[in-house]
């Protein structure tokens, strides 16, 4: 997965390009931009969490409102904002680049008024997005402390995260009395992951530090280390961390737990997926809408999984061949998946050299970069560990962008708990696909564009970004990593393992498979580790269509890269390309298209020139 997981990213579907005749540009774009930086901003105000994700100070005590009636307040506020977009730029009059902006604003707000519909069908509380841990995630990941003032503002949000979690309870209530339930295992996550929040100090007498109370305690050192505070002040900004911590923070998380407890009897032991909701197929087909940006049905992207796995598997095939391993593929996964050298022991050590090794991959082809690419992220990016609080056994590795002005860099996680679940032959893949060419590359070069409005420099289209960063694994391999036959075995794994999405998602979600047949299926037909199996399965069960955007999203880049070979033929530039699909933000696969059929005709008409 890509980048961090917060819901306020404007992620739409479904642009309808207007077929009026292009007419002289009367509005400069420096007019129109201005306008959505305007606009921009006021959205942005409505969001403290999303204001320090992009390291922002703006509201930096506060935490969003989680009602549905501040939902019913951004909705009218964006239709008044679209309306107000179109009475003062005429579409015609607008240049090709304004006209894109024209059309993702327009239609952040149709898929924001299409979310409406259906808002108490998506779970509030699951294993995989729920904000019961993405609140403390930003509070301890994001949450910078430079000064008293930002102490106090940290201070601050423990009673404000008590305050969301205790409006999104009962938003939880609400879906349940219409009879929205999610499986039993995500309340079980939930569970214990809110349990491990609350555990140890200042929550209990007994246990290690909670992860918290660690963070107040060294960003409230920090401060006396610097000569900001005084040890006195610092003891009583400690005291008041562990008050807020105490009296509201705590009783929110134990309602909550106390709650999900009391639902766990009436929850479903083994589900299949949301079509077994009142509307859940009109639900899936809007999610697969929204993660894919495409009108492609559910049936006709289990039959192009369907198509990709058994391509998949022709090329695994001749690796296995190549290493010369005597069996057949399903005799050759079962080598892969359990042979100890392909694991590292499930020690500390173990799990460092899972990082430092991913860190060297990662470090090797940043010095290939300027051979493919010619814009450049300038942000850092690092590798490291989920926190202790909100790692699961074989849960996909993840990344969390950096700020725009660069002084927070992109970080690579990677939940390593079971390091048994964590093989060596996809290590190298899954580098490349979170950091660089991957979601790092692309997202912080999209942070870094000045010449787009602010808003398209933070848009994240699912297909899109995901449909990039497993491109980026094939395109690693055509930079010449993988020189391990067994590391490029893994890097199919990963491949299969985004085609089998394609399958198990819309089985699950529209053919009434059960997670044991899913299980079934992707065991079948990977070498993916047990583990890794169940947490993904359970994800897509929780998480309805996400999946299916990375297969999806890929295979239009690659048509696109074909399209435009074909037609440049020798005049055909790698970096141009890259740079084009790169160069305008993350966009809906058919906005896509046409930015790359618009730069295929400049290029043809400068090379006639």
């Amino acid at each position: 997965m890509k980048k961090i997981q917060i819901f306020y990213f404007l992620i739409f579907t479904g642009l309808l390009l207007s077929c009026s005749e292009p007419a002289e540009n009367t509005i400069p774009d420096s007019e129109i931009n201005a306008w959505f930086d305007a606009e921009y901003e006021e959205l942005l105000q409505m969001s403290p969490i999303q204001l320090t994700v992009q390291g922002r100070k703006d509201r930096y005590g506060e935490v969003d409102d989680m009602s549905e009636e501040a939902e019913d307040k951004k909705l009218a506020w964006m239709e008044a904002s679209v309306q107000e977009l179109k009475d003062k730029f005429p579409y015609e009059s607008l240049s090709e680049q304004a006209k894109i902006s024209y059309d993702l604003w327009t239609y952040q707000y149709e898929m924001e008024k299409s979310n409406r519909e259906f808002r108490r069908m998506e779970y509030v509380f699951n294993q995989m997005t729920g904000p019961h841990t993405l609140l403390p995630n930003v509070i301890i990941n994001f949450h910078k402390v430079d000064d008293a003032s930002d102490a106090e503002a940290l201070i601050s949000r423990y009673a404000e995260g008590g305050r969301a979690i205790t409006q999104l309870l009962e938003r939880a209530k609400l879906q349940t009395a219409e009879g929205v339930r999610p499986p039993k295992f995500a309340y079980e996550y939930v569970i214990d992951q809110s349990k491990a929040l609350i555990n140890g100090a200042p929550f209990t007498e007994t246990g290690q530090n909670s992860a918290l109370w660690n963070d107040a305690l060294g960003k409230i050192e920090a401060l006396v280390e610097s000569d900001k505070i005084t040890a006195e002040r610092a003891e009583a900004l400690k005291a008041e961390a562990k008050e807020n911590l105490i009296n509201k923070f705590q009783p929110a998380y134990q309602e909550l737990i106390t709650w999900l407890e009391s639902e766990l009897p009436n929850l479903e032991e083994k589900p299949t997926g949301v079509s077994r909701h009142e509307n859940g197929n009109a639900l899936y087909a809007q999610r697969l809408k929204t993660n894919t940006t495409t009108a492609l049905s559910a049936d006709e992207i289990h039959n192009i999984g369907l198509s990709e796995v058994k391509r998949i598997q022709e090329e695994m095939l001749t690796i296995k061949e190549n290493v010369g391993f005597e069996g057949d593929l399903n005799e050759f996964f079962e080598f892969v998946n359990s042979d100890p050298q392909f694991f590292f022991p499930n020690t500390d050590e173990g799990r460092q050299a899972y990082l430092d090794e991913s860190t060297a991959f990662l470090d090797e082809i940043k010095k290939k970069l300027p051979d493919y690419f010619g814009i450049l992220p300038k942000a850092d990016l690092v590798v490291r560990r989920v926190e202790a609080f909100r790692e699961q056994d074989g849960a996909p590795q993840h990344y969390n962008q950096g700020t725009p002005d660069g002084s927070r860099p992109g970080t690579y996680y990677v939940h390593l708990s079971d390091m048994n679940a964590m093989p060596k032959s996809t290590m190298e893949g899954v580098a490349y696909h979170e950091g660089n060419p991957g979601h790092h590359m692309q997202i912080s070069i999209a942070q870094e564009l000045e010449t787009l409005p602010k808003f398209r420099t933070q848009l994240g289209f699912n297909a899109y970004v995901e449909g990039w960063a497993l491109y980026s694994e094939i395109l690693a391999k055509e930079m010449g990593q993988y020189q391990n036959p067994y590391y490029d075995f893994g890097r199919l794994v990963n491949e299969i393992w985004r085609a089998i999405r394609l399958v198990v998602d819309t089985g699950i979600h529209s053919k009434g498979w059960t997670e044991e047949m899913a299980v079934d299926y992707f065991s079948e037909n990977s070498s993916i580790a047990p583990g890794a199996i169940k947490a993904e399965v359970r994800r897509y069960m929780v998480f309805p269509g996400q999946a299916t955007g990375y297969k999806i999203g890929m295979l239009k880049i690659l048509e696109l890269r074909a399209m435009a070979e074909k037609e440049l033929g020798d005049n055909f530039d790698l970096k141009g390309f890259h740079d084009t699909v790169l160069g305008n933000g993350a966009l809906p696969l058919d906005i896509l298209e046409k930015v790359v059929n618009q730069w295929v005709e400049k290029e043809k008409a400068e090379v006639a020139e």
